[in-house]
């Protein structure tokens, strides 16, 4: 990796998705460290209140409100502050090439996050990237894109930096094996007839970690770990029989490298996001935090177990959407979205997102090398061809 991207000592920074809760802990990450951030964009899809008050506190530049009808909103709330205002998707995208920015840290939720990406990546920004989807649909574009421009992109996810810290320093070694650890949601050893009962509020309380509505669902269904692996075969250029998935309740060991003489290396943390965003941000260097710290003398287990492929149908519909390649992953995270909104609006049951998913990527026509245009209509069309389905499993 080339490093003369991160000799600046102070980082201007562009935050999009930053009322969600990633965006929200990535300036806890600023607030503590002035001397080495400073922020020139924040973006919201509908949050303007929050953004507001963000952009308030942090003076950035610009702030952009992807929710057209909410800008007279903010422009009004921020009529006081020297910070421009815009709106809309089209806008995301163009101001993350601005020159003074030097990292664009990408917590945007679902396909939203893939213009902008692409947009930062052309323009040669540092991207830190927190939108996994992004990776699922466009895994090979964006690997292309990486390659022919000046660009270097930083895991955000706890589990692909947990490989990211430990193949560091391993550049003359294969790795054998990834593996990759999940907590195994609320749901951990619950039945197929449980589940299908189970209500929006329960699939919300994660054991372990403090995440977003929509990630959260994902990882009580397990299509949050379907789409680590997919992305982990992109960022790290590995096969699907490669790639392992086991159970993890304590969330302690965040991921693994299996290296070919046998090693095992681990990275291991107290279960909170800000480690890996602080690490993305500051990298090559370690920032000092008052983060908590793990502590061995009550730290009496750590268990792994096999998830249950069963039970749980979205692992396996990844993996297969990773071995057909083309526009599959794609249908699989546009399915997968327009199920989990309908499974948090009450219509649909916490199974029936997977017969959602299964149909949809059995019906959709498969595209073997799609362009940007092609993963466009791949998403429109599977969106419309989802929501068909969820009103027929549901009816």
């Amino acid at each position: 990796m080339n490093h003369r991207t991160f000799v600046k000592s102070m980082k201007h920074i562009a935050v999009l998705g930053s009322t969600g809760s990633i965006g929200t802990q990535t300036l806890e990450v600023v607030a503590a460290h002035p001397e080495k951030f400073c922020v020139e964009v924040l973006t919201a899809n509908t949050h303007w209140e929050l953004l507001a008050e963000q952009a308030r506190r942090f003076k950035p530049d610009c702030v952009v409100i992807a929710d057209e009808t909410k800008y007279g909103l903010l422009k009004e709330a921020l009529r006081d502050e020297e910070v421009k205002v815009y709106a809309g998707e089209d806008a995301i995208a163009q101001v993350v090439k601005q020159s003074h920015i030097d990292i664009v840290l990408v917590a945007l939720v679902g396909y939203s996050g893939l213009v902008p990406t692409v947009e930062a990546i052309k323009a040669g920004k540092l991207v830190a990237l927190a939108n996994k989807e992004t990776l699922v649909v466009a895994g090979e574009l964006i690997n292309r894109l990486l390659a022919e421009n000046d660009s270097v992109l930083l895991p955000v996810d706890s589990e692909h930096s947990a490989i990211f810290q430990c193949l560091n320093g391993e550049e003359l070694n294969e790795p054998e094996k990834l593996i990759l650890t999940a907590s195994g949601g609320p749901f951990r050893g619950r039945d197929y007839a449980y589940l299908q009962k189970v209500t929006p509020a329960e699939a919300l309380r994660h054991p372990n970690w403090k995440m977003g509505a929509k990630v959260t669902v994902d990882s009580a269904s397990m299509m949050n770990k379907g789409f680590e692996v997919i992305e982990a075969s992109w960022l790290f250029r590995m096969k699907a029989e490669d790639i392992e998935v086991v159970v993890h309740p304590q969330s302690i060991v965040h991921s693994m490298v299996q290296f070919t003489d046998g090693s095992v290396k681990a990275q291991l943390g107290v279960p909170d996001m800000r480690l890996p965003i602080q690490y993305a941000l500051g990298y090559p260097w370690r920032l000092a935090s008052d983060f908590g710290r793990l502590d061995w003398r009550q730290l009496h287990e750590l268990t792994f177990e096999e998830p249950d492929r069963k039970t749980f149908r979205n692992l396996d519909l990844a993996y297969g959407a990773m071995r057909r390649g083309g526009n599959a992953p794609c249908v699989l995270n546009a399915a997968n979205e327009v199920a989990v909104a309908a499974f948090l609006a009450g219509r649909c049951s916490f199974t029936g997102m997977s017969d959602v998913i299964e149909r949809t990527l059995e019906r959709m026509d498969f595209v073997i090398s799609p362009s940007l245009e092609d993963y466009r209509e791949t998403d429109h069309a599977a969106r419309r061809m989802a929501e068909g389905f969820v009103d027929i499993i549901n009816s």
